[in-house]
């Protein structure tokens, strides 16, 4: 497959000229993994329109050339990366240099006002971020590949799964499959929750202990490649009772409609609300609060977004999350959540795994 980095650069530049800028710095970890394929913890990257610039340290001296190769011009500083980016900076002919203002720490906004104050730099936001948004077939496929083996990893937990386990013996059952189908890392902190814990949408593993009858929710991810998945399923222990079926029936159809009916080029706003006007037709849309979704790549909730506030079109080619929810306090709440492609023909949902509601034990 065709190396795709130099293409992005080359759109990175196209924006840095209508930008009026000379260049950029990045500091962002997951846009400069974007550009070049570093993957370390330690990098200034700097973009012109004729040069691309690493600056890391000696600890990845062989990672940075094994990743990067020869796309960019590697720079090993033995002190400070920003010693060495005032050093750099004063070989090249710019002037206005923008920087990533979602990723820049004020001590770091101080030293661009400060060491680099014979340059002009100008606040940039979502250069990159933009950019990413439009998945290509190589980011397709390591998603997919990160989606099967957190779809792998809850088939293989949930048989080990009993009354009496705690919410954090689950969690660990869970993370031990996702690591043991391949996953590089988690992408975020495993959310288990159970019986009335289940109505907190991003609630901490606990140590409660499940309950027959309990609701339990679980939403996790896996990472390949440095790409994430993020799936959640909310199922019972023991028989479930009519009121749960009803409750879950609602959100499974919503999140069906929501898989089937969001397309490239509406809205986030307008993705948002097919599943939105379903919650609210059946009485129950005060109860699903936060947004239908948001994009997934390199980073586990990156652009675009789904939600009401969110009048940005959805590009050909996003890889979004579609993860109804209805919450009642103190009673317990559902959510499905799937990873879907956004065909130029139509969604494709990447996370396989069933959605009707599975009673355990």
């Amino acid at each position: 497959m065709a190396d795709a980095r130099p293409r992005r650069i080359a759109a990175l530049v196209d924006g840095l000229s209508s930008a009026h800028l000379d260049g950029l710095l990045l500091t962002g970890l997951s846009n400069i993994r974007y550009l070049t394929g570093f993957s370390g913890s330690s990098a200034l990257v700097v973009v012109t329109a004729r040069d691309v610039l690493l600056i890391t340290d000696f600890r990845y001296q062989t990672q940075v050339t094994e990743e990067v190769g020869d796309l960019a011009r590697v720079v090993i500083e033995p002190a400070s990366l920003w010693t060495g980016l005032w050093q750099q900076l004063a070989q090249l002919n710019v002037k206005v240099m923008g920087f990533e203002t979602a990723h820049i720490q004020h001590r770091e906004f101080q030293r661009l006002m400060e060491a680099g104050a014979r340059w002009q730099w100008r606040p940039t936001a979502d250069l990159v971020e933009t950019l990413r948004e439009r998945k290509d077939d190589d980011e397709v496929a390591r998603i997919t590949a990160a989606a099967g083996v957190a779809t792998r990893a809850l088939e293989r937990t949930l048989p080990q799964l009993q009354v009496g386990m705690s919410e954090l013996e689950v969690a660990g059952t869970l993370e031990k499959a996702l690591r043991d189908e391949g996953s590089e890392g988690f992408p975020f902190p495993s959310i288990v929750a159970s019986g009335p814990r289940s109505a907190l949408p991003h609630a901490r593993s606990s140590a409660r202990t499940l309950e027959r009858g309990d609701f339990l929710l679980m939403d996790f991810g896996a990472e390949v490649d440095g790409y994430c998945s993020d799936i959640t399923r909310t199922v019972v222990m023991g028989k479930a009772s009519d009121e749960q079926r009803a409750l879950y029936e609602i959100v499974r159809e919503a999140n069906a409609l929501a898989s089937s009916g969001v397309r490239a080029g509406m809205s986030g706003r307008d993705a948002d609300a097919i599943a939105r006007h379903y919650t609210d037709r059946a009485g129950f849309g005060e109860l699903f609060g936060h947004s239908l979704g948001h994009g997934i790549g390199l980073e586990v909730h990156e652009a675009p977004r789904l939600a009401r506030t969110a009048d940005a079109g959805l590009p050909d080619g996003a890889v979004v999350t579609i993860e109804p929810g209805v919450y009642r306090p103190g009673w317990g709440g559902v959510r499905i959540e799937d990873d879907v492609v956004l065909d130029a023909d139509g969604p494709r949902i990447l996370t396989d795994f069933p959605r009707e509601l599975l009673e355990l034990g």
